[in-house]
């Protein structure tokens, strides 16, 4: 029942956060700054995420074949190479990887 009730008392905050977002004023979020901001703080929470995916399994930090593949990838972007080729570049090397170590 407790489970129920953090899922309930989240989906709240989370809605909470939707409509207050809406009753923001425009002029509010048209600043420049405001929308550096907004974009700066997506980007790194996907990559917060990213990271935590690729380095923890279960309980415990675990580096496997992810690791390289991440930094294959993240080297391929710098570089600009197409989405394509960086996901099927990196999905090459967790195989090799995989397949060798």
């Amino acid at each position: 029942m407790n489970l129920w009730i953090g899922i309930f008392v989240a989906a709240a905050l989370v809605y909470s956060w939707k409509i207050f977002g809406y009753l923001l004023p425009v002029k509010l979020l048209e600043k420049p700054k405001i929308t550096r901001t907004v974009a700066t703080l997506t980007v790194s929470l996907l990559s917060a995420l990213l990271g935590l995916q690729a380095v923890i399994s279960g309980n415990q930090i675990q580096f496997d074949a992810r690791i390289p593949a991440l930094i294959v990838a993240g080297l391929l972007l710098i570089i600009r190479a197409p989405f394509i080729v960086v996901v099927a570049v990196a999905a090459a090397v967790a195989a090799l990887v995989r397949a060798f170590f």
